[in-house]
């Protein structure tokens, strides 16, 4: 554990950090644009500050990650490496540089002991918090010369839009850390070992255009189909809140239109011909994830039979769905979690081990192989207008980062 000399030097059995320092730098990053798929910007100010607090360039590097996601992304992942000044596994420390469009052009003020949006748009707390957070991290070990093991930081791409950056990371380009820890969230004391796992999916309706005044029966109303189908999926309890006997899980159904995203139909005097509809599910169950977004294809598939027109003639769907990220747990005697308690006790509190029913990065980089808890830093409110991040929590934290890097592992 960390010796008795350090605590002495360091006065804080939490870690050291320097509060003025660490604020005005989530300062200077909460006001840099980087909206999900544009990290460019962003990723450029912490490498400028990785450089500045003395990370040699040669241990800076971006991956291809990019080249892989199927949607439009600047860069890849931010990759920094720290040899380490002792033997020891190698530790992960990661958080992603995105934010949601709702932060495009925010304004970070001072109020107090708060940073909240000046204007009317998301802050970007979620996940600045954990940007400044590790780049404080990084700083603290080098000037204060803590010793630690060899440690990776990771800095991924398109978490907002899907954890693609995370999806595409190679644990061999981080030189194959045996556990990680992810900053996203509001507290360090609420350390998540799990979280739930989502299918995307959607389907389309091809029905048949008619004069809905003049030939109405003519016509196979793909608004129809969506009604049915919902309505069984809702009579089934296949929407919201799921239970089944042992089994829990949710599900939502999300924009519904037509393949531009306007509205499905043009006209009220016109049978619908064509409906797109999105949707989720989600359980820590993985099969259970599946067998909800099985029950909204089988109404969908039900209903197209449902609707015919005079001739007899039915509507068509087309089903498709994605598994967005696989549910996980750590054990708690793994050890990550156990290297997770023994920080929150240097620090001067008992962790609070929990699940989540979001995805985080956690999801796909314990696939990946490295077993990753996430604990917060200060985020409240993301992805609305009310957004603020608690100072307070964001230096607890800082520190919390501090003391999971250099306690011995």
């Amino acid at each position: 554990m960390l010796n008795a000399s350090t605590l002495h030097r360091t006065g804080h059995p939490s870690m050291p950090i320097q509060p003025p320092q660490a604020i005005a730098r989530l300062m200077r990053f909460l006001a840099v644009p980087g909206i999900t798929g544009e990290e460019k910007l962003i990723a450029e100010a912490v490498r400028a500050e990785l450089i500045a607090v003395g990370v040699p360039k040669n241990r800076i590097r971006f991956d291809m990650a990019n080249e892989k996601i199927p949607l439009p992304t600047q860069t890849g992942n931010l990759i920094v490496d720290l040899p380490g000044t002792r033997p020891g596994p190698r530790l992960l420390f990661s958080t992603h540089l995105d934010t949601v469009p709702l932060c495009a052009g925010a304004v970070p003020l001072r109020k107090g002991d708060r940073i909240v949006p000046k204007g009317k748009t998301a802050l970007g707390g979620d996940n600045r918090t954990g940007v400044a957070c590790l780049v404080n991290l990084v700083e603290t070990l080098l000037n204060d010369n803590l010793p630690h093991g060899p440690t990776t930081i990771l800095f991924t791409v398109r978490e907002e839009s899907g954890l693609w950056g995370a999806r595409f990371v190679d644990a061999a380009d981080l030189h194959r850390p045996t556990m990680g820890f992810n900053v996203d969230g509001r507290s360090a004391r609420d350390v998540t070992i799990g979280a739930v796992g989502a299918d995307r999916w959607e389907v389309e309706i091809f029905g048949k255009a008619s004069h809905a005044g003049v030939h109405p029966q003519k016509g196979i109303s793909a608004c129809m189909v969506v009604a049915l189908a919902l309505a069984k999926v809702y009579e089934s309890g296949w929407f919201g809140k799921i239970r089944k006997e042992d089994r829990e899980g949710t599900s939502n159904v999300g924009p519904i239109g037509d393949a531009q995203g306007r509205a499905a139909g043009q006209a009220t005097n016109v049978v619908t011909d064509y409906v797109k509809l999105l949707g989720e599910s989600r359980s820590h169950d993985a099969k259970f994830v599946g067998e909800i977004t099985k029950a909204y294809r089988e109404a969908f598939e039900a209903a197209a039979k449902q609707v015919k027109n005079e001739e007899g003639k039915s509507a068509k769907v087309k089903f498709a769905a994605r598994r967005d990220y696989f549910p996980f747990r750590l054990k708690e005697t793994s050890p990550a979690v156990k290297l997770a308690r023994a920080a929150a006790e240097v620090a001067g509190w008992s962790a609070n081990l929990r699940t989540t029913n979001g995805g985080l990065d956690a999801n796909w980089l314990s696939r990946n192989g490295i077993p990753t808890i996430t604990f917060g830093a200060g985020q409240n409110n993301p992805h609305t207008v009310d957004e603020f991040v608690e100072l307070s929590d964001y230096l607890e934290g800082c520190r919390y980062a501090v003391a999971l890097a250099a306690i011995d592992a």
